[in-house]
């Protein structure tokens, strides 16, 4: 029988938060990370993220409304980082802190979250990472579609009060801290079922807000054409569009080489709020 996902409880999700980012630091022989701002909640997520927090959505907020539906928070980690030499993206570290990490806190307004990740679970647990972790049910590494087909049944199967999902790449550093709230608000502007992100121009699909009732439409794309295409899948449907600036972070810089990596931590260290 399944296990009631932990992380719906917003203690056990700052908990563990803290932990992957403590255990983290401490292989890596790394200092603890310190930020000269306002006191933190005793998780280290800052008061803005912590679960069910309504987060500042900057100038345009008569635009993008706060208020955040319940909704699952996704972290898609089902890529194979061929061009980093394999493994798991989310659990490099950028600026002392394990991506994985800074992505969970982008989603704390979330009511639950679970990652999407194939192969052996096990790797996570050593994290003490208290997530459910949902493989692809889709065979042959059908790409992020598949991933987001498996949030989606998950959430209708064990969280039927949950009618959104929310996802987010493992291997983006510097999401931004009201990506849940702009979403849902696009979402609402435009009278549209989806949302994703844009900045500099350019649509970024897996960072995105899905309803849960259009699951076994994306199921017959993926299973039933093998449609592999976000972005086309999307459009099918209709997409609102929230934009962030590209500059002097682009929130949705997502590390892919060894090239990336290096600019990433630059980027960390010449911007460390962000």
């Amino acid at each position: 029988m399944d296990k009631p996902p932990a992380v719906d409880r917003p203690e056990k999700f700052r908990h563990a938060v803290s932990v992957l980012m403590n255990r983290a630091c401490r292989r890596r022989a790394l200092p603890m990370p310190t930020d000269p701002s306002p006191p933190r909640a005793p998780s280290g997520i800052p008061s803005r993220d912590r679960p069910g927090a309504q987060p500042d959505i900057g100038p345009d907020a008569a635009q993008h409304p706060t208020a955040i539906p319940p909704t699952l928070g996704l972290v898609l980690a089902g890529g194979r980082a061929r061009r980093l030499g394999g493994g798991d993206k989310g659990l490099l570290t950028i600026g002392g802190r394990p991506i994985l990490a800074r992505v969970l806190a982008r989603l704390a307004p979330c009511a639950a979250v679970i990652l999407n990740a194939n192969g052996d679970p096990a790797r996570f647990e050593a994290l003490a990472l208290a997530l459910p972790v949902v493989a692809d049910d889709v065979p042959g590494f059908a790409g992020p579609l598949a991933g987001i087909l498996a949030g989606l049944d998950w959430a209708a199967a064990h969280r039927p009060d949950l009618a959104h999902v929310v996802s987010a790449p493992a291997d983006c550093p510097f999401l931004p801290t009201d990506l849940v709230a702009r979403l849902h608000g696009a979402a609402r502007s435009a009278s549209l079922p989806l949302a994703c992100a844009r900045s500099g121009g350019r649509r970024h699909p897996v960072a995105a807000l899905w309803p849960v009732a259009l699951r076994h439409d994306l199921r017959r794309a993926v299973v039933e054409e093998e449609l592999h295409k976000v972005g086309a899948w999307m459009d099918r449907h209709g997409v609102a569009l929230a934009e962030w600036p590209d500059a002097p972070v682009d929130p949705f810089l997502n590390v892919n080489t060894p090239d990336d990596l290096a600019a990433a931590e630059t980027l960390a260290a010449e911007h460390p709020g962000a």
